[in-house]
């Protein structure tokens, strides 16, 4: 190598080590004036799914037909086969009831806090190990509380939508999104857009990771482990949907219009654990 490679290769040397560095130190100080921040809140809610049996008070079990959402081929179900608490977990899980892959051939549990624990703004942590495979679709994510489906006078998207988290089990299952739906000012469907969030090593379902959105009058901030990766703005009058009571969901889907069918490489039964569930305010 001549003395010119070799200056060359030690200067790229440098500058990957220096940007390596400078990585570090804007993670690091992203989790330092998280830790701040958290000292402003103080906790208004949680399950630690600690019991033997899912906590009625808090949660409700949504019951509806396969492709009364999106397409969907599971119907979602109150059977604690498909929702329980075991071993300190909350275990949601998508079962195959069929010998085809079809739709209502699965079932599968949408749990929500509706009329239950509602809030506005906050700082919204889950700990949770996400299922995998071609068709799987789990989700933990808010909906506006007024939404008509649970009662409320309201149709979806005029409700507004915030996932906090989704994976696409048919795109990769080392990534998941984050969104927001709302209504535009001529009553249209509008979203943010997809922000993903990418391991890198392995997939989310090989251990547990913390999902987390802190949401003030102004923005919402999504993060996995205590590492942001998304921001939306929300001052404008366009997203006043997001400044009133929003009610919590958790779920696993199957296939749909929005995700790819589930195929005979997809291992079933598919099970979510979420081991808590914790919401902050303001002091």
């Amino acid at each position: 190598m001549n003395k010119f490679s070799l200056r060359n290769s030690i200067y790229t040397l440098l500058i990957f080590v220096v940007a390596l560095q400078a990585c570090k130190n804007s993670q690091s100080s992203e989790k330092k004036d998280m830790k701040k921040n958290e000292k402003r809140y103080q906790l208004v809610w949680e399950d630690n799914f600690d019991g033997d049996a899912l906590n009625a008070t808090f949660w409700n079990r949504q019951v509806e037909p396969a492709g009364r959402f999106n397409q969907e081929w599971q119907r979602y179900t109150d059977d604690e086969k498909n929702a329980y608490v075991k071993d300190g977990n909350l275990i949601i899980e998508a079962i195959h009831e069929g010998k085809t892959h079809a739709m209502n051939q699965y079932t599968s549990a949408r749990l929500n806090t509706a009329q239950k624990f509602n809030f506005t703004y906050g700082k919204v942590v889950a700990r949770i190990k996400l299922p995998q495979g071609k068709g799987i679709w789990p989700a933990f994510w808010m909906l506006g509380a007024n939404i008509d489906e649970n009662g409320g006078d309201t149709p979806w998207p005029f409700t507004g939508e915030i996932d906090i988290l989704e994976l696409w089990g048919s795109h990769s299952d080392a990534v998941v999104e984050a969104n927001v739906h709302y209504a535009d000012d001529q009553g249209q469907h509008a979203m943010m857009g997809s922000k993903s969030y990418t391991l890198k090593e392995g997939i989310f379902a090989d251990r547990f990771h913390e999902f987390g959105l802190e949401w003030t009058k102004d923005s919402l901030t999504w993060t996995v482990d205590e590492t942001k990766f998304a921001t939306f703005d929300i001052r404008d009058k366009a997203f006043d949907a997001f400044r009133k009571d929003f009610f919590l969901l958790l779920n696993i889907a199957v296939g749909g219009g929005l995700a790819d069918p589930p195929n005979e490489t997809t291992q079933f039964p598919q099970k979510m654990y979420v081991d808590w569930v914790r919401v902050y305010q303001r002091k």
